[in-house]
């Protein structure tokens, strides 16, 4: 902005955006630590350059005139730009250290987060983590967290806060090998109504199974030997060979690594793809400490996901 090249632009740039949000030159002074006569001044220099009135200034009050309310927003924008820009400099020349409040689901903080977390404390040894597990929805400002990570078929957009998608997965029907040499193996998703199956109650489409594989859609409601509301509780209950469960591939991947369980209906997944989330407070800054945990996060799933 040509504004901020001229002599003084800056500052009057800052003058009348403090003018406009206090209402009067006199509250503007005082949040500034200037003298009002000075940012009358400033203002009017502004206007002088541009060729256009700002404010209305009358003895009682001080209002935006149209244009000015529309280049407040602009401005507004531009000067909090700078100053994110100016933070963020000043960060990453600062060693990360403090702590980091962390809001984990239960069993993702479990088999994902937890490996990571003394490897990440010996590369930063500056930084400490406090880690709460828990399934509930946190509002992260109200509790002071950090960073909470949410597994969900889809997250809750919330315009104030910071939102990262970290990785996607879906649903697999998976089953040990020991259930499906002593039953048999599904062919189609209309066999599985034949099976045992381990229902879990949280799926969205409870008692439903969707599932898709190349574009083709089936809806399958098996019956359950086994319902839970907690997809571990199933995951192991699988792993023993107690039937088939329709789980995220995160949760189920590192039994599919170890061979304790198998793909069952190989290409056939829940029709929606889920995501893992970051969601951090309002502004554009993130704090070193928090980005590189984060970053942490992303690159254990990107090691280890099984798709």
């Amino acid at each position: 902005m040509q504004e901020l090249l001229e002599p003084g632009g800056f500052e009057a740039l800052a003058a009348f955006v403090a003018v406009a949000e206090a209402g009067s030159f006199t509250a503007a002074a005082r949040r500034l630590g200037r003298d009002a006569s000075v940012l009358s001044r400033r203002v009017s220099q502004l206007e002088q350059r541009l060729g256009v009135r700002l404010l209305s200034r009358t003895t009682r009050r001080v209002a935006l005139t149209e244009v000015g309310a529309t280049y407040l927003g602009r401005v507004q924008a531009l000067l909090d730009e700078l100053a994110s820009a100016s933070r963020e400099a000043s960060d990453r020349a600062a060693s990360p250290q403090g702590l980091v409040r962390v809001s984990l689901p239960v069993s993702f903080g479990r088999l994902w987060i937890a490996p990571l977390l003394a490897p990440f404390l010996a590369r930063h040894p500056q930084i400490r983590v406090e880690a709460r597990l828990t399934d509930r929805f946190v509002d992260v400002v109200a509790e002071g967290i950090d960073v909470a990570i949410r597994v969900a078929a889809g997250v809750q957009r919330d315009s104030s806060l910071t939102t990262r998608r970290i990785a996607a997965y879906r649903n697999r029907l998976v089953a040990a090998p020991s259930y499906l040499a002593a039953r048999g193996t599904p062919r189609m998703p209309a066999d599985l109504m034949a099976h045992a199956c381990l229902g879990f109650t949280g799926h969205a489409a409870w008692p439903d199974w969707p599932l898709m594989k190349d574009g083709a859609r089936e809806t399958v409601r098996p019956a359950c030997s086994l319902v839970a509301d907690h997809s571990e509780v199933l995951l192991l209950a699988a792993i023993d060979g107690a039937g088939i469960t329709f789980t995220a591939d995160w949760l189920a991947g590192p039994a599919l690594r170890a061979g304790s369980l198998v793909e069952v209906l190989p290409g056939w997944g829940g029709r929606e793809e889920g995501g893992v989330y970051a969601i951090l407070p309002p502004g554009r800054l993130v704090p070193a400490k928090t980005r590189l945990f984060v970053d942490a996060v992303a690159q254990a799933i990107r090691a280890g996901w099984t798709h």
